[in-house]
């Protein structure tokens, strides 16, 4: 396959088809964005845009990476234990760190048990150590710490010969422990998890033969001698380039584009006019797309830094004009290319956050801000980190000073053609140099993958997920035992049929649990035997049959929930109610659509939005909440505004105590690791010790089940026996923390 419409196309069906991992890359100009917007269009995955930085997100029609998991700006170490084993610095964080003091609030953890995909744009500045914040994120929010991502897909979309992330030295000096580059690749995430690397091959901006080898070659870091020359032939003096027609410097600092913009614009005569930006609610200075103020004179010259919204396209990202007139509230310009006068309107940009639906608990955006500016920017010159996306006929290029891998690449590959180059430094072999790990990577990874037999490969194992993920039941079960556990010592109801409501819902999902697993094993038996036929009709006999089922369930949580819509002082009950609802809700859906997706993956169709379904699924609710307003008494027979029982004689603590000891037992029992089970229960990895500790006095648990007997050995036969743990955890230095310290210790006898 070597067009770039066929490897779009398998994208598409890499997105829709199956849950790998996926990086779509290719130079400037071969359609990442376009397929971008058709994704978002198309896809039947519910889906939130994220990038970097905040101009990346607006671009994409997003929102930041930072914004959307809480993430605090610092360095994440991909480890559980606190950063100060690792650093005495500040602005480190780590899983322990990220889970206790940043946590997620309700509105983004919604947002995030919503989706299905996580698409990441501009990918080159994305972080090695972000990506793994990320995946801790998610693994989190799904519960389930398995997989990566939490079993979420992630497509990145990016080009890494572009702008490469940042890291100072004294980050780098502790993250290199974890990693051998910060480009995101480099992740524990993405360690063996089969990334599918797609290149879009076929460049729509040049069309010059000798041009795109050259380019092609900077890229790869194969540069020859000759590529230098011919590059070099379109070197211009400053007299030359004085006498050239106007057009764009690209260079390589801001200082510099800054400095040649005001200059000429100083130079101009006439009265400068200022034309202010109008903002509305929410929209913090560092999103600002362009200056609050834009000061202009006739003869400035400028850039358009969007897309013609109106549909006329009357202009595009990096197309050049001149101003011709300005009044108080009007700018005309002349259009390099047509000559044309063209009298300009603000373009509006858009400040989004995703969220649920209060009514239908659907993901949405929610537009929480505007800015609204002509959509121009002095164009005597711009920096060639802000040219990226742009397309220009002609440019003068001055990257003599180019101090980032790859600067030069960027530069040259925003012309159309050698015949519009101008450089105003002649190029030097020693800054034209693309990064190596980034090489190697892209090499490695393009000539390593037959990408139709890895679609194959994956469009079978998502079958076999879809079936395991959809038809099961362990996970609701998991969140209404967790729910109930958060909310046990606070939250008893006065009325008796509230208090019954939602073991109601675990009964019925518990008297299930057989079924289910015996009908996956059926499903996954006729997958092998490739009997489609078979497959199919079960699974539409078991969509039926347990979506009457969870309506059943959904009905009594809903119920439940408007009654007491009305309480007071239970916040937080109540929020973890619309939580439950919202997983109910997800697993409806993805019951519902499973026929659909594994007819279309069988058949070897590209499975696309169902949006009868997703309306179906909105009317199941609304018609629920109608049917139950309608049945429910106007306001509540409870005395107490909360609703909740008055209780003299709380449960004592000392029994809830050993009930939390034997939780953490039984969840050790069943393969989960310490780490995992402090995430899930919402504790410390020291309190977990000390729960199996105590399954290690009852003999229910070996200390060797829990810490290898090195460990064991070298903390027992300490030669002189000191008074407390302070002084072991002081005599080793740190290297043992105080709740693998108390086990050994304090968890029986010596050999």
């Amino acid at each position: 396959m070597n067009t770039s419409t066929d490897r779009l196309a398998l994208a598409a069906r890499f997105v829709n088809n199956t849950s790998a991992p996926i990086f779509l890359t290719g130079k400037a100009g071969t359609g990442k964005t376009t397929f971008l917007r058709a994704l978002a269009q198309h896809t039947h995955k519910r889906f939130v845009i994220l990038a970097p930085t905040g101009i990346a997100a607006l671009n994409a029609k997003g929102v930041t990476i930072h914004s959307q998991f809480l993430l605090p700006f610092g360095t994440f170490l991909p480890v559980r234990e606190p950063e100060g084993n690792y650093t005495d610095r500040h602005g480190f964080f780590t899983q322990q760190t990220l889970a206790r003091r940043h946590p997620l609030n309700q509105f983004r953890r919604n947002v995030l048990k919503s989706i299905d995909l996580l698409v990441i744009d501009e990918v080159s500045m994305l972080r090695a150590d972000i990506l793994d914040a990320i995946d801790y994120r998610m693994r989190s929010v799904k519960r389930n710490y398995q997989i990566p991502f939490g079993g979420v897909q992630v497509l990145f979309i990016g080009d890494l010969y572009q702008l490469p992330p940042v890291v100072k030295d004294e980050e780098w000096s502790v993250l290199s422990r974890f990693y051998k580059s910060m480009h995101f690749f480099e992740a524990k995430a993405l360690q063996n998890s089969g990334l599918v690397y797609l290149e879009l091959d076929k460049i729509f901006r040049q069309q010059d033969e000798t041009f795109i080898r050259i380019l092609n070659n900077l890229r790869d870091n194969r540069s020859t001698s000759e590529d230098v020359r011919i590059l070099n032939q379109h070197y211009k003096t400053l007299d030359e380039i004085r006498d050239l027609p106007p057009c764009i410097t690209l260079t390589t600092h801001n200082y510099k584009a800054d400095e040649i913009n005001l200059r000429e614009l100083r130079s101009l005569e006439g009265e400068a006019l200022f034309y202010d930006a109008e903002i509305e609610r929410e929209f913090p200075e560092h999103l600002y797309p362009l200056p609050q103020s834009i000061e202009l004179k006739v003869g400035a010259r400028v850039m358009f830094i969007k897309n013609d919204t109106s549909g006329l396209s009357s202009y595009f990202n990096g197309k050049l004009a001149t101003v011709s007139k300005l009044t108080s509230d009007q700018v005309v310009v002349l259009m390099d290319d047509s000559g044309e006068e063209f009298t300009l309107k603000k373009e509006l940009w858009e400040n989004k956050k995703y969220r649920i639906h209060p009514d239908t608990k659907e993901l949405e955006e929610e537009v929480i801000g505007t800015f609204s500016q002509f959509p121009i920017k002095l164009a005597w010159a711009v920096t060639v980190h802000k040219s990226q996306g742009l397309t220009f006929d002609r440019a003068i290029v001055d990257v003599g000073q180019a101090f980032a891998p790859g600067q030069v690449y960027v530069a040259l590959s925003r012309l159309r053609s050698l015949e519009g180059l101008v450089l105003r430094t002649r190029v030097q072999t020693d800054v034209i140099y693309s990064d190596a790990k980034v090489v190697e990577f892209t090499q490695y990874k393009s000539a390593s993958q037959d990408l139709v037999a890895l679609l194959y490969q994956n469009q079978q194992a998502y079958l076999h997920q879809l079936i395991d993920s959809t038809f099961e039941f362990d996970t609701l079960m998991a969140s209404l035992t967790q729910f109930d556990r958060d909310q046990e010592t606070s939250m008893e109801f006065e009325e008796e049929d509230l208090r019954k409501d939602l073991p109601v819902i675990f009964e019925i999902m518990e008297k299930e649990r057989e079924n289910t697993r015996k009908f996956r094993q059926q499903l996954q038996l006729l997958i092998q035997a490739g009997q489609e036929g078979k497959l199919l009709e079960r699974v539409e006999k078991g969509t039926a049959y347990y979506l009457d089922l969870l309506v059943k369930a959904l009905e009594i949580l809903l119920r439940h929930q408007l009654r007491i819509e009305d309480f007071a002082r239970i916040k937080t009950y109540q929020n973890g109610i619309e939580e439950l609802e919202i997983e109910l809700l997800r697993k409806y859906t993805a019951i519902a659509k499973s026929g659909n997706l594994i007819q279309a993956i069988l058949k070897g169709e590209v499975a696309e939005k169902m949006e009868a379904i997703d309306f179906r699924v909105r009317q199941v609710r609304i018609n629920l909440v109608e049917q139950i307003r309608k049945e429910l008494p106007e306001k509540t027979s409870s005395k107490n505004k909360s609703g909740r029982k008055k209780s003299k004689e709380p449960k004592p603590p000392k029994e809830k105590k050993e009930d939390t000891k034997a939780w953490s037992i039984r969840l050790f029992l069943e393969g989960k690791t310490p780490e995992q089970i402090a995430e899930e229960r919402g504790y410390t990895v020291s309190t977990i010790m000390g729960h199996l500790a105590h399954g290690v006095k009852l003999g229910q648990l070996q200390l060797e089940d829990l810490i290898d007997s090195k460990t064991i050995q070298e903390i027992r036969h300490v030669e002189e026996k000191l008074d407390s743990l302070k002084a072991y955890f002081e005599h080793f230095g740190g290297k043992y923390d105080f709740g693998t310290l108390r086990l050994v210790l304090y968890s029986g006898s010596e050999e």
